[in-house]
């Protein structure tokens, strides 16, 4: 599984002193197609599933070649991870063809396995774009209050919801990655594991709107995927828009755009959550 947050987070707002990007996604090589990386510590303890997406996708990508691009990825979180433990990516090389190139990432920990990722690859093509997705009408980044809980980027969370169940959070990065598209990709994913559970919460019929929802409810991420649409410049306002769409046997799905500053479809993203009552 992914985040397993036992404490309200919130309380820790702004108090993460996490290292860089770039050095959170510098995996080292340990044999072939095998590559060693760390993890900071979080408030909730465990690793924060976006991390390891993102790294697990940085490990993909450093088995293909440009042009080759990631336009996809879909991982299963199996263990909650370990911050005190080096996280290991072996990568499978499925397919390498003239236009797209599959990747299998296992993530190992003394544990075992603690996420599987496939990742895919394609060479950019020139062709008709069309976006049918419209960015809501909502407040600017700018009179909004923060409520980041990282170092690593900024946040600002629209006040209320968009719609029933449906949450909005305007995110950027705080480090500037330059040109390097892979870099932008991963970043992308690691901010993108921020808001889904906050969709599916805002949805639930047994919480009250006086009350944080992690005193009320255990929750994990079950899986991720993302599709990429467009480049990223992840060091620029982009808005989160979450919704659940559905909530059964205890597993709420939430799916969610990303536009960039200027209503552009950057990147499609959908969850499946596990949420719990405490006893």
């Amino acid at each position: 599984m992914g985040v397993v947050r036992e404490v309200n987070f919130f309380d820790y707002c702004v108090v993460m002193a996490d290292p860089t990007i770039r050095e959170i996604l510098s995996l080292e090589p340990h044999g072939p197609d095998t590559f060693v990386g760390t993890g900071p510590s979080y408030p909730w303890g465990g690793l924060y599933g976006g991390q390891i997406v993102a790294q697990a996708a940085m490990a993909a990508a450093r088995t293909v070649e440009p042009p080759l691009a990631l336009h996809s990825l879909h991982a299963y979180f199996i263990r909650l991870g370990n911050t005190a433990e080096p996280i290991r990516f072996e990568v499978d090389r499925l397919r390498n063809g003239r236009s797209f190139a599959t990747r299998s990432v296992v993530v190992r920990q003394a544990v075992g396995a603690i996420l599987n990722l496939s990742a895919s690859f394609h060479v950019p093509e020139e062709a008709t774009s069309v976006q049918t997705e419209t960015m809501p009408s909502v407040r600017a980044p700018e009179s909004l209050a923060t409520d980041s809980w990282s170092t690593l980027f900024d946040r600002s969370s629209l006040p209320t919801a968009i719609a029933t169940g449906r949450v909005g959070a305007w995110v950027r990065l705080k480090e500037d990655l330059g040109e390097e598209a892979i870099l932008q990709a991963c970043a992308l994913a690691y901010l993108s594991d921020d808001l889904p559970t906050e969709a599916v919460f805002a949805r639930h019929p047994d919480r009250p709107d006086s009350v944080d929802p992690y005193d009320l409810f255990w929750s994990a991420s079950l899986d991720h995927a993302i599709w990429f649409h467009r480049p990223v410049v992840a060091n620029t306002w982009h808005l989160h828009d979450f919704s659940c769409r559905g909530l059964l046997q205890n597993r709420g799905l939430a799916t969610g755009n990303i536009f960039d500053d200027q209503g552009l479809h950057i990147a499609t993203v959908a969850q499946e959550v596990l949420i719990r009552k405490r006893k």
